[in-house]
């Protein structure tokens, strides 16, 4: 990208050193509410997708770099109007311990700043890039168990059919499966609620970073529940099978380590949606990513 260009646009060094310097601004004014959310992050495994937005965030806006030549820096407008209404849902958050509420607000605080040097243009040409920023909101427990529950049980029965396809003997009591006497909770094993966050905010960055369709993308997103139960299953058959038949010890390393494995896994799986939609001549792509 000619730099030159990029002055002739209107686009100076400062407006990057004024964004970086305005974020900082917000974080600090609302940085009970940031502390809070990292707080989430670092203790809950459930949220622990939150450190992925930054990397994400930071993602989708490098594959639309082209577009900032067609971004003059105006409408910086929208910033004040940002930081207001972030600044009123950040207050009653705090006065009616309405905890979303907060960390949203928070969010919209330290993007409207943001957006005071950028502008609207950046905003609308950048849009999947802030629009991933909602997940840094930690999700409410009452929708996570919402959420945990049905999920679980479709796991659990998922993995039965499985490893009795496979010839392994197991009995299934809800959420539970018995293997060689050994009772297995599904949510000790493997809680499908840990990764379902983060397989839908990968599906929403593969969904954003390439140039579908909007109809493609909608399957993607919608698929990404399913993908999350498939990823779980193929997660818990070789772990349930080490509860039943290996050490504790072994099945708890094997588990941890498998959680590491499971976002390619999904990427994968999201791949080969893709491609079956090709090979099926269904239209995937649209056009150049840098001006749709």
């Amino acid at each position: 990208m000619s730099l030159r260009r990029l002055i002739n646009v209107g686009w100076t060094p400062w407006h990057v050193v004024g964004a970086v310097a305005m974020a900082v601004v917000g974080v600090v004014a609302t940085l009970p509410a940031w502390s809070d959310i990292m707080a989430f992050a670092a203790k809950d495994e459930e949220a622990s997708h939150i450190f992925l937005v930054p990397i994400v965030a930071a993602w989708m806006a490098w594959v639309r770099q082209a577009r900032i030549r067609y971004c003059a820096p105006r409408g910086q407008y929208i910033g004040p109007i940002l930081v207001a209404a972030g600044w009123g849902l950040y207050a009653y958050g705090f006065n009616q311990n309405f905890q979303s509420a907060w960390h949203f607000g928070a969010v919209l605080v330290v993007l409207g700043c943001i957006l005071s040097v950028l502008g609207k243009n950046v905003l609308i040409r950048f849009l999947p890039a802030f629009a991933v920023l909602v997940f840094l909101v930690p999700v409410p427990g009452t929708v996570r168990q919402e959420i945990s529950l049905p999920l679980q049980t479709a796991t659990a029965a998922g993995t039965q059919a499985m490893l009795e396809i496979l010839g392994v003997p197991l009995d299934r009591s809800g959420n539970v499966l018995s293997i060689n006497g050994v009772a297995v909770a599904v949510a000790e094993a493997c809680n499908g609620l840990r990764m379902v966050f983060a397989l839908v905010l990968v599906s929403y960055a593969f969904a954003f970073s390439l140039p579908l369709r909007t109809s493609v993308r909608v399957i993607v997103l919608l698929a990404s529940p399913l993908a999350a139960i498939g990823c779980n299953i193929i997660r818990l058959m070789p772990t349930v099978w080490l509860y039943g038949y290996s050490s504790e010890a072994v099945a708890d390393r094997f588990h941890d380590i498998s959680g590491w494995l499971m976002l390619p896994i999904a990427f994968m799986l999201l791949l080969g949606i893709v491609r079956v939609l090709r090979w099926a001549l269904v239209p995937v792509a649209k056009f150049n990513l840098a001006y749709h």
